[in-house]
C-alpha cells in the first residue's frame, strides 16, 4: 500500500493541484478557478479556500477544501479530487474528516456537501463522514465529465459539535409530511422561527439556471414568478416559516416541485427547495430517503415529458 501523508495546502502546491483536476476531469470541472494556479493561490490568500492535500511519493495526489464565505455560519466541503493511483485507500474521506475538525476550529456551526449523482463515490464519502442528506438539486451544474446531461446533486448537511439547527414546528402538507417528519427526527424542532438575515428577495443566474432566495412568497411575488418565461429553469429557496403549507400548494400549482431542504447559510433556520423546468431522468441514489424524494419528483413532472420541460440548459 502506498504511503500517504495529509498536510495543509502550501502556495507552491497550486500548479500540482490544478494538474490533478485536469487529469481527472479534463476541461469540464464546473469551478474554473482550479484551472488557474494563480486563482488557487489567491483564494487561499484571501481566506476563501482552506485546503488540505494528500501527498504520495512527494507528489500531490489528493485535494479537498472548505469553501468559506463571510457573514455565514456554514462552510462547504468541496473541491475533492484523488489521483486514481491511490484510490481505494479512503483518501477523500480522511481529508474530509480532518476538514470537519478544521471547520469546528474555525468557528463554523455546520458544514454542507454537494454529492454527485453520476457516480456513488461522493455519496458514500458523505455518508461515511456523518452527513445527513436534506435535498436534491436537479440539473444543477454542467457535467464534470463532459456529458450532455447536466449533473444533479444530493445536498448533505452536518452540524458542528455543540450547535443545533432544529426545524420550526409547522403543519406540513400531506404530500411531504413523511419527509419533513424524517427531517424533524434528525434535527429536532422548536416552536420559534429563526429570524431572516439579508435581503428579502434575491435572484441570480448561473449555468443557465435562475436561483431565487425568498423570505416569503406573497401574492405579488407569486404573480411575478408566474410571469417569468416558461422555458426558464428556476430554483427557489424559500424560508421555512409560518404559511409554508399554503406556499407549497401555490408553488406546486405553478409547476414548482418540492425537492427537500437546505440550511439557511445566512441565519440559523432552513430553506425549502422548489424547482421548475428540470429534465425527467432515472437516478440510482445511495440514500433511500433521497431516492424516494427523487422518484416522487419524477412522478410529478411525468405529465410534462411530452412537452419542453428543460428550456435553457446549463
Amino acid at each position: 500500500m502506498t504511503s500517504i501523508t495529509l498536510r495543509s495546502f502550501r502556495t507552491s502546491d497550486a500548479p500540482a493541484v490544478s494538474r490533478l483536476f485536469r487529469k481527472i476531469y479534463g476541461d469540464h470541472y464546473a469551478q474554473p478557478h482550479v484551472y488557474l494556479p494563480r486563482m488557487i493561490k489567491q483564494n487561499h490568500a484571501v481566506g476563501r479556500w482552506h485546503s488540505l492535500v494528500a501527498v504520495s511519493n512527494d507528489q500531490v495526489a489528493g485535494h479537498s477544501a472548505l469553501i468559506l464565505d463571510k457573514g455565514t455560519s456554514i462552510v462547504e466541503l468541496a473541491l475533492s479530487v484523488v489521483d486514481p493511483q491511490i484510490r481505494g485507500q479512503n483518501v477523500a474521506t480522511q481529508l474530509g474528516r480532518h476538514l470537519l475538525i478544521h471547520a469546528q476550529a474555525l468557528g463554523y456551526q455546520g458544514v454542507t456537501i454537494k454529492q454527485m449523482t453520476h457516480h456513488p463515490y461522493t455519496q458514500k464519502m458523505a455518508a461515511g463522514l456523518g452527513f445527513h442528506n436534506t435535498g436534491l438539486l436537479p440539473d444543477h451544474a454542467p457535467s464534470p465529465f463532459g456529458n450532455a446531461v447536466t449533473e444533479s446533486l444530493v445536498l448533505g448537511y452536518t452540524p458542528v459539535d455543540g450547535y443545533q439547527r432544529p426545524l420550526p414546528a409547522l403543519p406540513w402538507p400531506d404530500e411531504c409530511r413523511e419527509f419533513m417528519q424524517q427531517m424533524c427526527d434528525v434535527f429536532g424542532t422548536r416552536l420559534s422561527v429563526s429570524p431572516w438575515v439579508g435581503a428579502p428577495a434575491q435572484l441570480e443566474q448561473r449555468w443557465g439556471r435562475y436561483d431565487g432566495v425568498f423570505n416569503e412568497v406573497d401574492d405579488s411575488l407569486l404573480k411575478q414568478l408566474q410571469q417569468l418565461p416558461e422555458h426558464w429553469l428556476i430554483s427557489i429557496r424559500l424560508r421555512l416559516a409560518q404559511g409554508f403549507d399554503n406556499a407549497w400548494r401555490r408553488l406546486s400549482s405553478m409547476g414548482f416541485v418540492f425537492s427537500g431542504l437546505a440550511p439557511d447559510d445566512r441565519g440559523a433556520g432552513w430553506l425549502a427547495l422548489f424547482h421548475r423546468g428540470f429534465q425527467p431522468r432515472s437516478l440510482a441514489l445511495q440514500c433511500p430517503r433521497m431516492q424516494r424524494l427523487h422518484d416522487d419528483m419524477q412522478q410529478q413532472i411525468a405529465p410534462l415529458t411530452g412537452l419542453q420541460v428543460g428550456g435553457n440548459r446549463p
